[in-house]
């Protein structure tokens, strides 16, 4: 007898091995219908594979979220290789995953595929959804295998076959005439992909990973349940082109790169404005928390990097150098080093802790050419960091005032939709297992709380194997104006480096003790940030952040003093105020700045200059607001101020702050 335990804790009994079909057609028939896999005991099964011991089973469909996504897009990457063989004769397929948002293949073929080639592929895709083959799991012998691939020029798939481990078994995925190799699981047949995918895009990508290996040719795509899915989600690339943060960079003028500094930014006087108005924004929020800050050198020698263990777990990533003296430096590609250097440079008591400090410190970081992408994956950049030395008694409440911190900071910008995940201890890291248990129970802890103050605002999951070599983190989640998710800010706890480090404070016992280290970031790099901000608010920034916050903008050439004299008021009251005096029409002069995403004009002509008004335009608006200058000077500047100054004044505070006589 099998017995099968159903997730409302029903059980079934059964004589022999069932299969997952088998239980939702005992279920009822519209299960059977719906039904794509089943979970056994946790692991993801073909509906079809047997089961023979007792288990505990849950049917997966449609409307099952990101189990049945993965499906889906499993298949759709199947289902396109065997389009591409059968249009493509000769084409080798190599590795085929499902990804985040829908899937992609490799294929190793001498003539370059063209995106009219994508239609014809993806037309073909159409054909074999609506052939509904039977998609049968079939196990082979290893050698059979290899041999089988090796005989059809599948020689990549026998390259992975031979690299397997030992003892692996080696599964087959059939529908129709066509195969792969594949762990699986997949649909019970093509007809359940259905048709809510597309074919997006065309890329080069190395075997393996590896740039000394072939340039394979990879074909990405977006599968979905629904059609509104995959319409939903090809509107949200619509939106995030217009939004893509590069272009936006070149039309505000903001930032640029070179080939001679791949992964660096060039930051134009607009830009480094919005970067230091951000720092500035970090520095007053984290000071009024208790950080102190602190710099650290940019290059330091190996035996720092050796006790910290990056040298040894890190230095494929970092950038090195030897002097003429045959010394090792390293660029720093973390600033906690630097940190440590700092805590120990003083006898430190217990009454110093917790003690905090944080840095904008510039990291470096190599990154494979092909991951660069604008500010969002870089070689160089400055993180918001600030680590937290503290007691054992100490590390819960550190922890939730950091989180508090973090939280606070995101409602700023606008960033409501979050979800805060549990990065567990990777396969390569430091430190005994010991220490790594107390250290993801500490977090897991502290997000359990936040979870449950939350009032279910804040979603929680586990991210596992992510976590740094030295600790487990807590990994903040923003969702963006569009719906996409973006990783920020992190919390981690270290128990290892501390005593790396041999760094100690005397307790009120009089003995020596090892602190624990918290490393925070809220930001994480801010060069990414940055662009993350340009694409969630589409370049038009809030007043307070805007590079450029007011144009004063002539209408009549009789206006110049005036427009000059408004600027210099502007500015004496600290805001970023440009003049344009150009012998233009005013329509074309509100256009330009519109397109340059400018908060407001300030318009002002013969009767302005008279009556000393300006004529208000905001960023999207269709009507004016004419004011007396004053009281245009006391709006921008309350308008102005950013979101944690502004909580700390009252409305009347503000009055007359900017009076011009």
């Amino acid at each position: 007898m099998v017995a099968i335990t159903l997730p409302d804790g029903s059980q079934r009994q059964y004589e022999g091995p069932v299969s997952g079909l088998d239980i939702a057609k005992d279920i009822g028939p519209g299960l059977a219908k719906a039904a794509l896999a089943c979970a056994v005991n946790g692991e993801m099964w073909d509906l079809t594979r047997p089961i023979e011991t007792d288990a505990s089973v849950a049917l997966i469909t449609a409307k099952d979220g990101e189990s049945a996504l993965e499906l889906i897009r499993h298949d759709a990457a199947h289902v396109m290789a065997e389009a591409v063989q059968e249009l493509y004769p000769g084409t080798q397929v190599t590795i085929g995953p499902a990804i985040e948002n829908g899937f992609y293949y490799d294929f190793a073929r001498d003539e370059p595929f063209t995106p009219e080639d994508l239609e014809r592929i993806e037309a073909r895709m159409r054909e074999i959804v609506a052939r509904d083959e039977a998609i049968v799991r079939e196990v082979w012998d290893r050698n059979e295998a290899i041999a089988w691939f090796k005989d059809q020029g599948e020689h990549y798939k026998a390259e992975i076959i031979a690299d397997l481990p030992a003892g692996e078994p080696i599964t087959v995925y059939r529908q129709g005439d066509w195969l792969d190799l594949c762990r699986g699981p997949h649909l019970p047949s093509t007809g359940k992909l259905g048709t809510a995918f597309k074919l997006t895009k065309l890329a080069g990508a190395y075997w393996r990973g590896d740039s000394r290996n072939p340039m394979l040719q990879r074909i990405y795509g977006t599968a979905w349940a629904t059609d509104k899915q995959l319409k939903d989600y090809l509107h949200m690339l619509e939106e995030a082109e217009k939004r893509d943060h590069r272009r936006l960079g070149r039309e505000m003028d903001l930032f640029h790169f070179e080939d001679y500094a791949p992964g660096s930014v060039f930051w134009h006087p607009k830009g480094w404005t919005l970067f230091q108005t951000l720092i500035s924004f970090v520095r007053r929020r984290q000071g009024a928390a208790g950080f102190l800050e602190v710099n650290t050198p940019d290059m330091m020698d190996r035996s720092l990097w050796e006790v910290s263990g990056h040298w040894q777990n890190y230095r494929e990533n970092m950038f090195t150098t030897k002097t003429e003296d045959e010394r090792d430096f390293a660029l720093k590609p973390m600033n906690c080093p630097g940190h440590f250097a700092i805590y120990k440079n003083a006898l430190r008591s217990y009454r110093e802790l917790p003690l905090k400090v944080g840095e904008f410190g510039k990291v470096h970081r190599y990154e494979p050419s092909g991951a660069l992408h604008g500010l969002m994956r870089v070689r160089s950049f400055t993180q918001d960091d600030a680590h937290v030395f503290c007691t054992p008694d100490q590390l819960r409440e550190e922890c939730l005032k950091l989180n508090s911190l973090i939280l606070g900071l995101y409602e700023d910008f606008g960033f409501q939709d979050l979800t805060i995940k549990l990065a567990t201890r990777p396969e390569k890291r430091v430190g005994s297992d010991d220490l790594w248990d107390a250290a993801e129970a500490a977090l897991q802890g502290v997000l359990d709380e936040v979870v449950a103050r939350s009032d279910g605002r804040i979603k929680a999951s586990v991210n596992p194997g992510e976590g740094v070599f030295y600790g487990p983190k807590l990994e903040y989640v923003l969702r963006d104006a569009i719906g996409r998710d973006w990783q920020c800010g992190t919390v981690q706890v270290d128990f290892n480096l501390p005593g790396r480090f041999d760094a100690s404070y005397i307790g009120a016992d009089g003995e020596r003790h090892v602190p624990v280290m918290i490393h925070r970031a809220m930001f994480g790099s801010l060069e990414r940030f940055t662009g993350i901000l340009v694409e969630h608010y589409a370049g038009r920034f809030p007043l307070w952040l805007a590079p450029v916050q007011v144009v004063v903008a002539t209408i009549t050439g009789e206006a110049d003093g005036y427009a000059r004299e408004v600027q210099a008021a502007f500015q004496a009251a600290g805001l970023r105020a440009e003049v344009d005096l150009r012998n233009e029409k005013i329509n074309y002069k509100v256009r330009e700045h519109s397109n340059a995403k400018v908060p407001v004009i300030a318009v002002v002509g013969k009767r302005e200059a008279e009556e000393r008004t300006v004529a208000l335009r905001r960023l999207g608006g269709a009507s004016q607001e004419v004011l007396a200058l004053a009281d245009a000077l006391d709006t921008l500047v309350t308008e102005s101020m950013p979101p944690d100054l502004r909580s700390r004044v009252a409305p009347e505070a503000t009055d007359g702050v900017s009076r011009v006589a």
